[in-house]
């Protein structure tokens, strides 16, 4: 049975939260995409931190919150697996309201990340339709959803949920999903 889902970002999932911050490091990767972590110079992975860092992207979806300059209002998501207690987080969506001239090169309306452990058993597929479906709740016709061109996993992801190939710039493949047909 499927339990992936879109979670708003939860301070009750702050100690898998953690885990899942530190699996992505171990791993190399610094820069978790979708995970809104940008302004933060420094990562506390204590609950404290993780309310701080849950208050900020709570905030980033309210188009009255100041942002700045180049950044756009984006409704995080924490993709979970699983139910009560038992829920895991395993992964982030950001679901950016509208596209500056970098998200339209290279950044997208979408961007996600599946931890490593829980790699290749359909939940960035999952998460990225329920992504486009957020979209369309918004009133996006249409997303930009970008990988880098070495990405085969994330590619293929993008082409399951609908993506039509329009072009490469910069080694960021571009894709559009209309937001009626997920796939």
């Amino acid at each position: 049975c499927d339990m992936t889902e879109l979670s708003r970002p939860d301070v009750a999932l702050a100690a898998s939260w953690a885990e899942a911050i530190g699996e992505f490091h171990a791993a190399g990767e610094q820069h978790i995409h979708g995970a809104g972590l940008w302004g933060l110079d420094t990562l506390d992975v204590t609950e404290a931190g993780c309310r701080r860092v849950v208050d900020v992207l709570r905030a980033q979806a309210d188009p009255a919150t100041p942002l700045p300059e180049g950044k756009v209002h984006s409704t995080y998501f924490w993709i979970t697996d699983g139910v009560g207690p038992d829920r895991e987080l395993i992964g982030f969506l950001a679901l950016r309201h509208e596209l500056t001239a970098w998200l339209l090169e290279e950044g997208g309306h979408i961007g996600y990340a599946v931890r490593p452990s829980r790699r290749r058993e359909g939940h960035a597929t999952r998460a990225l339709r329920l992504g486009v479906r957020a979209a369309a709740g918004l009133g996006i016709d249409r997303v930009l959803v970008t990988c880098e061109e070495d990405n085969h996993g994330s590619r293929r992801t993008i082409e399951r949920c609908g993506g039509r190939y329009e072009d490469t710039r910069n080694g960021k493949r571009r894709y559009w999903i209309d937001t009626d047909r997920t796939g």
